[in-house]
């Protein structure tokens, strides 16, 4: 094999290494970002994935820890509530996050996992007293800065 065909293979060869790559990349693109730290609840720590799936959806992935219960805070709440405020300014309770009995008990741990139509644009959690609110209570727990 002469040297320009070797030459012209490893080129073919790097080329299809790079789109796969790239494509790659775009296909599995999921963002994350981590909750800013709560003057509420310092201890409390966490994440948010967001990935768009092929149905034009957003599936909404969060992990918490150290999030005391609801019932503790000051003033006492019954639930906390995941919000999310879309690409076009709407705001939207995405549900509840269960701090009593297993979920958040002795280790302090709670996950949510949601999909919706709506682009997330910022995610954020309110202790309320009642998880069908239609808005936000000023009780912020943890927010997000953005995607």
């Amino acid at each position: 094999m002469n040297l320009s065909k070797l030459h012209s293979i490893s080129k073919k060869m790097l080329l299809g290494l790079l789109a796969f790559t790239m494509f790659a990349t775009l296909y599995s693109c999921a963002r994350k970002t981590t909750f800013l730290t709560s003057p509420v609840v310092p201890a409390a720590r966490g994440s948010v994935k967001v990935k768009k799936d092929n149905n034009n959806n957003y599936n909404v992935k969060i992990k918490i820890s150290g999030l005391a219960e609801a019932k503790r805070l000051e003033p006492a709440k019954q639930v906390y509530v995941v919000w999310l405020q879309s690409d076009e300014n709407l705001t939207k309770n995405l549900g509840q996050i269960n701090s009593n009995s297993g979920m958040l008990s002795k280790s302090l741990k709670a996950s949510f996992e949601t999909v919706t139509a709506f682009k997330p644009v910022k995610i954020y959690i309110t202790a309320e007293d009642d998880s069908n609110v239609q808005y936000p209570g000023t009780h912020i727990i943890l927010s997000t800065t953005g995607f």
